[in-house]
């Protein structure tokens, strides 16, 4: 189910918006920003410990969507031998801080990647659109995935909407998980191991199933 009212890049393409203006409102202006620097620290470092506590090696990382970078110094921090590679469709940003500029929906890189951060993305992205960055995700993907999406619930329930964008795409849950689930198993907290890569969980560990 998508929220139809709110369509992301309705004015014109898609990366057009996300200028230098959007990031001041979103992120750099205290008055009006959505996330600050030491919260995605956080959440990086939270991410990396997961990962690590997985034992899933890492080698290769790619933030898709990566923004200002403010989850690079944390992960290169827990990766210190790995590459970091950060991905954008703002041109603003591509050339501020030297990001890939490409889609996630169609980025194609000769090598996949051990660990993918993929933190606020989708919500930009039509149904279509989504889909094909999702089957992507799946393509690019040799390890662990870290992925976090405001859902029609979010909305309603836990976002702070006086701070945050309105002009995005809103679907259910259960629209991502069972697209995720065709090649991802969750192990907490958003991050999502690729089918077939061996790790060991406890039961009380893994998430709970809904309902119990």
């Amino acid at each position: 189910m998508v929220d139809r009212a709110r369509k992301a890049g309705s004015s014109g393409r898609p990366d057009g918006r996300f200028d230098a203006a959007f990031y001041r409102r979103f992120y750099t202006n205290i008055g009006t920003r959505v996330a600050t620097r030491a919260e995605m620290a956080a959440r990086a470092a939270v991410v990396a410990a997961i990962v690590k506590l997985l034992d899933v090696p890492v080698r290769r990382i790619l933030d898709a969507g990566c923004g200002l970078g403010w989850m690079r110094p944390a992960l290169r921090e827990a990766f210190p031998r790995a590459t970091y590679a950060g991905l954008e469709v703002s041109e603003h940003l591509c050339r501020r801080h030297g990001w890939i500029h490409a889609s996630l929906a169609t980025f194609r890189p000769r090598k996949r990647y051990d660990l993918i951060i993929c933190h606020d993305v989708m919500q930009y992205l039509d149904d279509r659109e989504a889909a094909r960055a999702l089957g992507n995700l799946a393509r690019l993907c040799r390890g662990a995935l870290y992925f976090h999406v405001p859902t029609l619930r979010d909305w309603r329930d836990n976002v702070d909407r006086s701070c945050s964008d309105g002009d995005i795409h809103l679907r259910s849950g259960d629209w991502y998980r069972s697209r995720l689930s065709r090649n991802f198993r969750h192990a907490g907290c958003g991050v999502h191991v690729r089918r077939g890569v061996p790790h060991v969980q406890w039961e009380l560990e893994q998430p709970w199933r809904t309902g119990i």
